[in-house]
């Protein structure tokens, strides 16, 4: 499915910087419009500049991990595109070994390790129900460190 919005963004984009790949993953954050528009929201203020995804959410999917330089359109909770960002770091690692920094750049809540384990937590162990999976603290989760490149 095309979604014109991140389509119309990406070209005025790619007019910005020429000789863009012509591949761009579509992001969304969390699982309900709240959710999606509050990081959005978080991204566009500069202070959400990490993901975390169960690693398990790019195999059951077969969507490859992304890696550094590989440029993704975020959507809102309405699957508007508001902005580009291009990935600087990927770490995988266990939950439990998820590390102040990447807690800090989630950019929720107070910023802080306790924070983003009380928070994410429930979200993975609710995604592992989803697939008849049990959640593990040592489960690995896919940190992807990002920056804002354009916004609409």
């Amino acid at each position: 499915m095309i979604n014109e919005s991140a389509k119309e963004l990406w070209e005025n984009f790619n007019l910005q910087i020429p000789n863009l790949p012509s591949h761009y993953e579509l992001l969304s954050f969390g699982d309900n419009e709240s959710t999606a528009n509050e990081a959005a929201a978080l991204v566009l203020e500069g202070l959400k500049t990490a993901r975390t995804t169960l690693l398990s959410e790019y195999e059951d999917n077969d969507r490859p991990v992304p890696q550094k330089g590989d440029y993704s359109i975020i959507l809102d909770g309405n699957q508007q595109a508001i902005g580009v960002v291009q990935t600087l770091k990927v770490s995988i690692m266990p939950f439990d070994e998820v590390t102040d920094e990447i807690a800090y750049e989630e950019g929720e809540g107070d910023r802080t390790l306790t924070n983003w384990r009380k928070v994410y937590q429930p979200y993975f162990q609710h995604q592992c129900e989803n697939k008849n999976q049990l959640f593990s603290t040592t489960m690995e989760i896919v940190c992807e460190q990002f920056e804002l490149v354009y916004a609409a």
